[in-house]
């Protein structure tokens, strides 16, 4: 085929994706189920598209993991999520540790595998799926703390298990301290990297005025990427730097920040697209009956008895410490809501593609976490408003925190308008009330000499004043005539014809 077909096929899938996303928001199915479909229908037992590269699926999925990171961390308000952290940090190290023994120890006698394999199997199982996570949090009602513990977790949890993934997938497997050792360095590094780059990159973009708008979410996710790739140089967690720098310069004030939102969530949204199609077209369907059972089983150990262990032994330990204490409510609701997605996928593809495991096996173990990921998927996702109901933790009528920047203004039907005034306008010196509106619209904020504050109706303008006016979408032309037309003739444009045209 053609590069114009192959193209035509991809903005196909990309659209179809999209509105598939409405289906699954409606219906509670997590939409990466329907992303992976689609890269079933379109693979060797669909139309035939062959894929069966797992170093190249391996890159591509690393780097997807890293972009949908970087929208996780830009995204996230350190504000609702400061006081989960210390037990989100203790979940995704302490835990995943856990999580890794409880599920290779089981595995190693019902299954008949070897010690290698069950630990791989487990550490791949470990990490719970940060777009999973963010997707269910955005549609259910939680208390902020529990919310915060999900976000935070699913969001740190990565570079610990990416780690002892590559360490079990090596050829010359590391002793427990020695592997301790170098997961502790690479986490020290890579937070080290992107606690470095996350400030600097802020102080930059607040002194440097780039041309063009567009520039800097381009810049943001140009820096995150610095830090992924700074902290993989230096031999340390790139997903670890690259969700820090994210966090840091998302809960910063910076230029544009809630268009650079607005951008890594799309970039975000085409990465999982992309990534769950891929890997709907890597696997191969006619080789997943024979890993259903051991899948089955394997989920089930890992749903029922090494998730809800490492919550377990996380809540002891940060009680212990007096950090924090979950109530069973809250670790039963944790236990049930460690959603895997495509991280487990995409963690799978790292023993295939490495020579020092066997061929069959790491095909082996591909096949039965995709079976685990998509069944367990589509049992505990939908599932989550319910139980979360059952065990008296959802709020509906709680109120959330509303950001006058990340406003869905659009579901609205309003517009946020910037003006600044032109030295040769003759804007300056009208009074506010002056401007005669529409009354559905309202000059909210001046922002004067690097000042900004509310003006009142008996506020004048100046020249090189900004004024942010809020006012629904039918007044929007009405308002943008008005305003011109002042600036060009005075507060008595209409007296002389004037309509701002």
């Amino acid at each position: 085929m053609g590069w114009d077909v192959w193209l035509l096929l991809g903005a196909a899938i990309v659209i179809a994706a999209i509105l598939a996303v409405r289906v699954a928001h409606r219906s509670g199915l997590p939409s990466l189920l329907i992303f992976l479909g689609f890269g079933l229908v379109i693979g060797e037992s669909g139309f035939g598209i062959q894929f069966e590269n797992p170093e190249l699926a391996q890159q591509i999925g690393l780097i997807a993991l890293a972009i949908i990171l970087a929208e996780g961390g830009l995204t996230t308000n350190w504000n609702h999520v400061r006081r989960s952290v210390p037990t989100a940090l203790v979940l995704a190290t302490v835990g995943v540790g856990v999580s890794i023994a409880a599920v290779a120890v089981p595995v190693h006698f019902l299954l008949d595998m070897d010690w290698r394999t069950s630990l791989l199997l487990g550490a791949i199982l470990a990490s719970t799926d940060a777009a999973a996570v963010f997707s269910v949090l955005r549609r259910l009602p939680l208390p902020p703390r529990l919310a915060g513990i999900l976000e935070a977790e699913s969001g740190l949890n990565d570079a610990p298990t990416v780690i002892a993934v590559m360490l079990l997938s090596a050829a010359a497997s590391p002793t427990l301290g020695h592997a301790l050792l170098l997961v502790l360095f690479e986490l020290v590094v890579g937070a080290v990297v992107g606690l470095a780059v996350g400030p600097l990159g802020v102080y930059a973009l607040r002194r440097i005025a780039l041309p063009v708008s567009g520039l800097y979410p381009i810049a943001v996710l140009a820096l995150a990427f610095t830090a992924y790739a700074g902290a993989v140089l230096l031999h340390g967690s790139g997903f670890l730097a690259v969700y820090l720098t994210a966090l840091v310069m998302g809960n910063s004030r910076m230029p544009h920040r809630s268009a650079t939102r607005g951008f890594a969530e799309g970039v975000a949204w085409l990465a999982q697209i992309g990534l769950f199609v891929m890997l709907g077209i890597l696997a191969s369907p006619s080789e997943m009956p024979s890993a259903i059972v051991p899948g089955l089983v394997a989920g089930l150990i890992l749903v029922l008895v090494a998730r809800p262990l490492s919550i377990v032994v996380s809540a002891f330990l940060v009680r212990l410490a007096r950090v924090d204490r979950l109530r069973w409510q809250e670790q039963a609701f944790l236990s049930w809501a460690g959603l895997r997605g495509a991280v487990p996928i995409v963690l799978a593809t790292i023993p295939w593609a490495a020579t020092s495991v066997a061929d069959h096996t790491a095909k082996l173990v591909f096949n039965e976490v995709f079976v685990i990921v998509g069944v367990y998927t589509l049992l505990q996702g939908p599932t989550l408003p319910f139980v979360a109901t059952l065990l008296g933790l959802s709020t509906p009528d709680e109120a959330r925190d509303l950001e006058v920047e990340s406003a869905p203004l659009e579901e609205l039907n309003a517009d946020l308008l910037q003006i600044r005034v032109p030295p040769t306008s003759k804007l300056q010196g009208v009074e506010i009330f002056e401007l005669r509106l529409p009354s559905d619209a309202q000059v909210t904020l001046i922002v004067r000499d690097g000042r900004t504050f509310v003006p009142t109706d008996s506020t004048r303008i100046r020249i090189d004043d900004q004024l942010l006016v809020v006012t629904t979408a039918a007044c929007r032309d009405p308002v943008e005539r008005r305003i011109r037309a002042i600036s060009r003739r005075g507060k008595l444009a209409g007296w002389f014809g004037e309509q701002g045209t």
